[in-house]
């Protein structure tokens, strides 16, 4: 894809040669299938580590074990699709949260993104690699100021890059149910407040620091503006669900396709976070009290009261990723509803950098008009 215009994305001496970074999504959703395929096109395909060993045979009795084995063959078999970055998405809220974080890097993973949660302890981790990059994902300046105090503390180091997630994403929230309808906690207030204060730990440190911008980002005209911030380059989830590489099942990749805006909800998620998902009549059954008998042999999350939970969430993600939908619970982006159809990576990247090429000229045309008028008006 030749767009001279188009910035690459820079991470130490990482280079994707397109600014887009591949939402991680959990559970299942965002494994080496697509991954593979987005770092193939150019941009950053990431492998979300949640639950990823769901579908071992010894997941329920052997749960560590079973996910790094798994986390180990999904970056393995990406590394066979693509000679492309690979990164993975880890929740600092995961009960395995070191077990994840040590086998991403031993297998070499480009970068661990990592979220839900402050991942104040990362970088203790590297022991003296320089492979893996990490980058924070961050809800705002003030979370990523007691991330980079922690890290140059006890670990003189910085982060690598920033992902900055605005309230529009789908999943779990990095933000209380109020705030997600408060412009103060809106994408477009958060992404120059975070790359201010980026740019005093670069000058003071003299090393580049990219942010990147994420959550409800759709077009390529939404590529175009936030670029045009400061973003180094864009994280996009919940489009990349609606394709054929995507590794969900065909039903989940359905429901996007068919919901409406007014299905799109804010739920209380089992684990003590608001999440953003599509409404269904598994959602139903949770607003009418119906509550599912919980066997847990794990507590993959750290915050979840098991004995309050009205559903296991672990139970419910893994269904919806393997098709079982009356039972599910299916995680969605802000403008899941705006998904007309499923495509492949190659054609949904075409069609994004299309828009952004098409913003890119009407932005450079209302300039030249500008100047013109300008010009016009000296000299009248």
């Amino acid at each position: 894809m030749a767009i001279t215009a188009l910035p690459s994305l820079r991470i130490g001496d990482l280079e994707a040669r397109l600014p887009l970074v591949q939402g991680g999504m959990g559970v299942g959703i965002s494994l080496s299938g697509l991954a593979s395929a987005v770092a193939n096109e150019g941009g950053v395909g990431v492998i979300s580590t949640a639950l990823i060993g769901m579908l071992e045979p010894d997941f329920n009795t052997n749960f560590l074990e079973a996910n790094i084995r798994a986390l180990r063959r999904e970056l393995r078999k990406a590394r066979e699709m693509t000679d492309g970055v690979i990164g993975v998405n880890i929740m600092v809220a995961i009960s395995n949260w070191s077990d994840m974080v040590t086998t991403a890097i031993e297998e070499g993973a480009d970068i661990i993104f990592a979220g839900a949660g402050l991942p104040l302890d990362l970088p203790g981790y590297l022991n003296g690699s320089t492979r893996t990059k990490l980058a924070p994902i961050v809800s705002s300046a003030r979370s990523l100021r007691v991330i980079v105090k922690r890290w140059l503390k006890y670990h003189n180091y910085l982060p690598d890059a920033v992902v900055v997630e605005g309230p529009l994403a789908g999943g779990h929230l990095g933000f209380k149910k109020p705030e997600v309808d408060d412009p103060q906690c809106a994408l477009e207030k958060l992404v120059p407040e975070v790359i201010a204060e980026v740019r005093q730990y670069e000058e003071e440190y003299n090393k580049r620091i990219p942010v990147i911008a994420g959550g409800g980002i759709f077009t390529g005209e939404d590529i175009y503006r936030f670029l045009s911030m400061g973003a180094a380059a864009v994280q996009i989830g919940t489009r990349f669900v609606a394709t054929h590489e995507c590794d969900a099942s065909e039903e989940f990749k359905q429901c996007y396709v068919d919901c409406r805006a007014e299905d799109l909800v804010i739920i209380d998620s089992p684990v003590g976070m608001p999440g953003r998902a599509i409404h269904n009549k598994f959602l139903e059954d949770v607003d009418n009290g119906i509550r599912r008998p919980i066997v847990c042999p794990y507590h993959c999350i750290k915050t979840c009261e098991i004995d309050k939970a009205p559903y296991c969430i672990s139970v419910a993600l893994k269904n919806a990723k393997n098709g079982r939908m009356r039972n599910a619970l299916v995680f969605a982006g802000a403008n899941a509803a705006r998904i007309q159809e499923i495509t492949s990576v190659r054609e949904l990247i075409k069609q994004l950098f299309d828009e952004y090429e098409a913003a890119r000229e009407v932005q450079a045309a209302l300039e030249r008009e500008a100047a013109c008028e300008g010009e016009a008006a000296r000299e009248g």
